[in-house]
Parts: structure tokens; sequence; C-alpha cells
């Protein structure tokens, strides 16, 4: 039988979530919707406020029609209450303010005048180089409280330099413990389970060191091209924009020590350590450690697609990533000679996100060669489409005639077993910001540190001046990203891949 959950969790604070960036894509696809889904199972407190903050000259009334537009397009018809609605409707505001002058401040100021007891809570959901100027303007407007907090969408800057005086710049007005670093894929619930995992179960922490384990794959895949944030993109590509947040971020929760306890700076002390244990790529291993690919046009989900170099907003020679593998090894006592291969794309032929813990092979095997091929352990953690977990173990086929082997898994399907929906990231990150609770959040020198490791592959492949690899859209990468691997004797997983509509 499904476990059965409860509708409702416990109520939290109130709080004013001044949403800079209101009126964007980020707000209004993500935020907002994730916001009225919390106030629908009951967790936002009366007298709980989101204000909507963008340089556009909009009324209230035109920014709560935007916002009822947006959460009735990305929020299921299912989870849609017209009473409810209004309720969060309601709860909305709008001010227009322009980050770079100092219009807006004092009407902002105004309207979060005399709210001494709900949470203060400001979300940046801007350009990275409007941090600096909007906590600024934050503080010189008087409305930076001792308990107010601040989160930061990523990017934390496009390198070392940059991440760093963005940190100067913010830290500069909110202390450490009030800056929320956002990275969404903490926030999953198949993430959070690693930790479950690992340190709730005495089945695999013995296992889980160089001794047992022959590598670990981590794949985020993706579909879609740039979706019309070409300007964005290109400036980026895929090591900065999923690789030293995202896929790093994984490799620590793979990875750490087990803290001492769940305590926030337990858990981030353990990540952190991590990331400083990780082998430099420097340029000399470049060519045997990364593949950069940038996709040509091709088919995915049986539709025809442009190549990145006709997607809008691409300068002509584009010399931008849109795919990446590495060959990654944490260079400490658990993990030696443990490689972990790290990929993600756009134009794949499946969205999905995993995890592969593959185990080594038994040292000696009993079996006759008629009983089949013994493959080795594996242990897949799939955090998208379909949040699961499933372990691989050799069983024996049923029925007579001797001894015949096959692998089966043990699968734990999080909608099977629980029922249900469960919060998304955002909704989940969103109210751990009002409880105050970083845990899942990263640190500045986290976000240092990540940056310091991924620069020296930046600075590697600038200075070969290599293009990226051509591969086709709905196809797995560049050849290259194949014998990145198979030289090692190994290859990807690729077998249990979900349906390429996702």
């Amino acid at each position: 039988m499904p476990h059965t959950r409860t509708a409702a969790a416990a109520p939290l604070p109130a709080f004013d979530y001044t949403v800079f960036g209101g009126t964007g894509d980020l707000a209004l696809r993500k935020l907002l919707p994730a916001l009225y889904l919390r106030d629908r199972a009951g967790q936002v407190a009366a007298g709980s406020r989101i204000i909507g903050v963008s340089r556009s000259a909009l009324a209230p009334s035109d920014y709560r029609a935007r916002a009822d537009a947006a959460i009735r397009r990305h929020v299921a018809p299912d989870e849609l209450d017209e009473g409810l609605l209004d309720r969060f409707l309601a709860r909305l505001d709008y001010v227009p303010v322009d980050a770079t002058t100092d219009s807006g401040w004092g009407e902002l100021a105004g309207r979060l005048e005399g709210r001494d007891g709900p949470v203060r809570i400001f979300y940046l959901a801007t350009s990275p180089s409007l941090f600096g100027p909007i906590c600024d303007g934050l503080r010189a407007a008087g409305l930076v409280t001792p308990d107010a907090r601040v989160v930061l969408e990523k990017p934390i800057g496009r390198d070392l330099d940059s991440a760093r005086e963005i940190n100067e710049r913010v830290g500069a007005v909110f202390a450490e413990p009030q800056i929320y670093r956002i990275d969404h894929y903490l926030g999953k619930e198949t993430v959070q389970n690693l930790l479950a995992l690992r340190f709730a179960n005495s089945l695999f922490e013995p296992l889980w060191n160089a001794n047992h384990i022959d590598h670990v794959q981590i794949t985020v895949a993706e579909t879609v091209g740039v979706e019309g944030r070409g300007d964005y993109y290109d400036h980026s590509g895929a090591l900065r924009d999923m690789v030293q947040n995202h896929l790093l971020q994984l490799v620590c929760l793979v990875g750490m020590e087990c803290p001492i306890s769940l305590a926030q700076e337990s858990v981030r002390d353990e990540k952190l350590k991590v990331l400083r244990s990780l082998k430099p790529i420097g340029e000399d291993e470049i060519t045997s450690c990364t593949v950069r690919g940038q996709y040509r046009a091709g088919a995915v989900a049986g539709g025809a697609v442009p190549a990145y170099a006709d997607e809008a907003g691409i300068p002509a020679g584009s010399g931008t990533e849109t795919f990446v593998a590495l060959k990654v090894e944490i260079d400490n006592w658990r993990w030696a000679r443990v490689p972990f291969y790290l990929r993600t794309g756009k134009r794949l032929p499946a969205k999905m996100s995993e995890i592969v813990i593959q185990f080594r092979p038994i040292p000696h095997s009993i079996f006759p060669q008629s009983a089949g091929e013994l493959q080795a352990n594996r242990l897949i953690v799939r955090l998208q489409p379909d949040e699961s977990i499933r372990l691989h173990l050799m069983t024996k086929e049923p029925g007579p005639g001797g001894m015949r082997v096959r692998p089966a898994p043990l699968n734990l399907s999080f909608a099977e077993t629980f029922g249900g929906r469960f919060p998304d990231a955002y909704e989940r990150l969103l109210m751990d910001v009002v409880r105050g609770n970083p845990t899942l959040f990263m640190r500045r020198d986290e976000v240092e540190a990540a940056w310091q490791w991924a620069e020296a592959i930046l600075d590697g492949w600038k200075a070969r001046h290599d293009l990226p690899k051509p591969y086709i859209a709905g196809t797995w990468g560049p050849s290259q990203a194949i014998a990145l691997i198979e030289r090692d004797g190994r290859t990807w997983h690729e077998d249990e891949i979900p349906n390429a509509a996702f």
C-alpha cells in the first residue's frame, strides 16, 4: 500500500518576499507558482506578502494579472483552486524600481515600513551584474535589518574573480549567515535522499569507497536548446552553466564524508572538503580528461531542430560549448583511483538526471559459464524525470534445469511508494529561506572553491584554442565523449533511458 502523506505541512512565520526581477521568466515560471503551491499546502502564514520589483512601470493590479496567467500556465490543473488562487493573488504587490538609479527605492521602503514582524527576504532573480547595485540600494534605503535575508540566483559570476567581486559587494551589506546562494538541484527530493541513503542505512556506507566502487557517473541531459536565452548562454556555456554548480554539488553529496550532524555548517563543511580535494585538470590533462561539444542540426523527440549556430542570439562562429564530458578525480583516501565521469549537454536524446554508482565485480566466480554473464552491482539514483533509486543485483532465474543467473533491479519508485505529489525544488528552498535553514544553499567558500577548480579547465581550453567537437542534435554528444570513458574500459550508462519525449 502506498504511504499516505498529509497534504499540509506546519505553517511557518509570516514573511515579506521581495522578488527583484519579478516580471522575469524565473519569477513567473518558477517562483510565483512555487509560492502559490506552498500557500495551497498551508505553509504560508497569514499576513505574508510577495512584492514583485522590476523596472517596468506596472500597476499592482497588472502584476497580479501577469502572476495569475503564469500560475495557470505552470501549475497542473488539478492543483488550481480558484479560492486559494484568489487568496494568493491578494498577497501580491508590485513596486517599479531601477536598481541602477535612485528611482523607486523610497516607494519600496514605504511598502516595508512598519513591517518588523514578518521575515524580510530579498530574492535577486536578476543578472548577477545587478546583485551588487541592488544590495547597495537596499542598504541606502534602510531596508537591511539584522535578520533580513538575501537569495542569490546562479550564476555567481562567470569566473573566480567575478565571483569574489560579487561576494565582496553582497557581503559588505549582508553578513554571510544572511546570504542564501541557491542551487535548485539541491532542493530535489532524490538529491536529499542521497544523505538518507548513505547515512541512514548500514548497508551502503561501509562499501562507499575505493575498495568497493569502480567508478561514478553523473549525467544531466537536456533535450532543449538555448530556448531564447542565446545572448546569455553564449557568454556562459555548459561548463559555467551546469558543471561549476549543479554537477559539482552532486559530486559533493556523493563524495562527502559523514557530517557530525545535519546541522547546516556540518554538511557544508564536508562538501567544501570534497571541492578542495578535486584533482586539478591542467592544460596537460585537457585532452585526456575533458570533451567540449556543440550541437549541429538534427532531430529531438521526432522533430527537426536547428544547429546551435542558427539559434537566435548566437554570433557567427561561436566557440561556446553546449556539451561537456569530464573525467574527475577526488584526491583523498576514500576515493583514490575512483574516477567520476560527468557529462551534461543540450539537445540530447532525453531529459534526465541520474547518478550511477558502479560497484567493482566480484573477485572470483563459482558459477559455470553456462550460468550466464555475471555483472557488477550498480546503484542508480534517478533525479528526473521519474525520481527513483534502483539497485541492480544478480539473481537466479526461477525454474529447474540448473543455475542460470541474470541481473534484476530492486526499485524504489518515489511515486509508487509514497504517492501524491512532491514539492519541487524551489518550493522547498523558498521555504528553507523562511525557516532560516541554509543547509541546502552554497556558502561563499564553496562557490569560490568550485570556481577555482573549474577555471583551470576554462584556462586550459583557452590556451589550446580548440573548438568544440560537433555532435548531431538528438545524440549523446560527440564521439570523443564515448572515447573518454571507453579508453578506461568502461561505458556510459544508457540502458534505462527514459522516453525522449520528456
